[in-house]
């Protein structure tokens, strides 16, 4: 089975860094992600597709990107359930990013790419 995704997209704002109990760093960062076709009003529509970094790619984008930068992101799918207090059952989808290449930054690190291995 192949659970593999390919984005390229801009930052919806800036990356922040969270550290989780063991002591991992974390991001969940937004890219608006254009279609490329148009929709039945003659417009382009834009996905806002949910993105998880963990530890160097948190720390990296948070160093290196703002707010509108365009990132090139390949990792997989990631489907997480948790309930409610009042007892509901929710799923969130994110992609978990595998391999990243900043393709615009005003940091001047264009081209820059990470895998998982650095």
């Amino acid at each position: 089975m192949i659970n593999n995704v390919m984005l390229v997209g801009r930052l919806v704002k800036d990356p922040e860094i969270l550290e989780t109990e063991n002591g991992s760093k974390v991001s969940n960062i937004t890219l608006a992600v254009n279609r490329q076709f148009k929709g039945s009003d003659g417009s382009y529509h834009t996905d806002f597709v949910d993105c998880v970094l963990w530890n160097n790619f948190a720390k990296n984008v948070s160093t290196y990107c703002t707010k509108g930068d365009l990132l090139g992101i390949r990792g997989r799918i990631q489907v997480d359930t948790y309930e409610k207090e009042d007892g509901t059952k929710r799923k969130v989808t994110a992609v978990v990013a595998e391999r990243i290449t900043f393709l615009s930054s005003a940091k001047e690190n264009d081209g820059m790419e990470l895998s998982s291995d650095d």
